[in-house]
């Protein structure tokens, strides 16, 4: 079928919205149209040439929400008609990874999708017969995408789609950090670094683990005002200083939970140092630049604290989009204040340039 996408042609230049072929669903994929699209960072990262796995031509997008259309052989989850959100981080629930709660890291299809192409090594996406590569497994900046079914979340048809979508990466990224891998105790205290979509997400899961206190850091005003309205009890202009302001309001200890969602590597250094001796665990979101290192002072760790990584949040896809879909149906979060702006598949770019500009949290494609 001919369709429109957003294809990066070359990196560092604006996304080429055109039309291209999009080839039907082969045993185990599913054509989805697309309803909703995030515009993540993930996507600007990529298109500016700093991905060091990047690849083009290819059609980005990755934070996606539609309707099943058709079914390729074998396919037994979802149907035409199905509700849907898109994983970057599938879940084939056979392999290794998928079997241990330790990881939601699937390994079923990783090799490929890393090169840009679906399982049996090849894209459904050509342009005058020249193929076109998928971006995460997803390529979701598109009116419709050919996607594995292991990489699909069935969600509930009354949930609106547009919020559905922030589900598929940066709202799931943080909620997961505070709920499936750092797993935050009732009555803690926690800091998150960062009021994006991601640390925003942190601290609404805080909140839903039952801490006591949740503290966030960020630079601008805006944004710490909606991670209030997300369940912070503080809000924090960032500097220098938060380490100590942070020691000086936890009787010279630290933070139980930390979590950083800004990408930052000092930015990290202060999520590693605010967390509490003995016990304080630093779960870090955000994505570094192209060959940054985080320094770490070993006296850190000897005494008591731990550093760990989240991937998507440790979420599991299939299982627990679901799950978290359900609890923003159930009225425990309230997902309405990420959407910052309602754009056309024409307008991409510009939805790159306000996320550049840190205008809003979520710059949202209705197809």
């Amino acid at each position: 079928m001919r369709m429109r996408a957003a294809v990066l042609e070359e990196f560092g230049a604006p996304l080429a919205v055109q039309e291209i072929d999009l080839a039907d669903p082969k045993p185990g994929e599913v054509l989805v149209r697309l309803v909703a699209c995030g515009v993540c960072h993930t996507d600007v990262y990529t298109a500016s040439g700093a991905d060091p796995s990047g690849y083009a031509p290819a059609v980005l997008g990755h934070e996606g929400a539609g309707v099943v259309e058709a079914i390729g052989e074998g396919v037994k989850d979802v149907k035409p008609g199905d509700h849907v959100v898109t994983l970057f981080s599938p879940q084939c629930r056979e392999c290794e990874h998928c079997r241990s709660p330790r990881t939601n890291l699937c390994l079923a299809i990783r090799e490929q999708q890393n090169k840009g192409f679906l399982p049996d090594g090849t894209p459904r996406l050509s342009r005058d017969g020249e193929p076109i590569r998928h971006f995460m497994g997803t390529s979701t900046f598109a009116e419709y995408t050919v996607m594995p079914e292991i990489a699909l979340a069935k969600v509930p048809e009354e949930a609106p789609l547009d919020r559905c979508a922030l589900f598929a990466c940066g709202l799931s990224t943080g909620l997961g950090a505070a709920m499936f891998t750092a797993k935050v105790e009732a009555g803690s205290t926690c800091v998150v670094f960062g009021a994006g979509m991601v640390g925003l997400g942190a601290v609404a899961g805080a909140r839903l683990q039952g801490a006591e206190r949740i503290i966030c850091v960020d630079l601008s005003e805006d944004r710490l005002e909606l991670a209030r309205g997300q369940g912070a009890t503080d809000t924090w202009i960032g500097g220098e200083e938060t380490v100590q302001r942070v020691l000086d309001e936890t009787r010279g200890f630290g933070a139980d939970y930390t979590f950083e969602a800004t990408g930052n590597v000092k930015v990290m250094r202060q999520a590693v140092e605010s967390a509490r001796m003995g016990w304080g665990l630093c779960t870090v979101a955000g994505v570094a630049g192209k060959g940054e290192t985080l320094e770490m002072v070993p006296r850190f760790l000897i005494t008591g604290r731990r550093v760990c990584g989240s991937s998507f949040g440790g979420v599991k896809g299939r299982d627990q989009v679901p799950q978290l879909v359900q609890r923003y149906l159930d009225g425990d979060l309230d997902v309405d204040p990420f959407i910052s702006h309602r754009i056309t598949l024409d307008e991409v770019n510009h939805g790159f340039e306000l996320m550049e500009r840190q205008d809003g949290i979520r710059s949202v494609i209705e197809f």
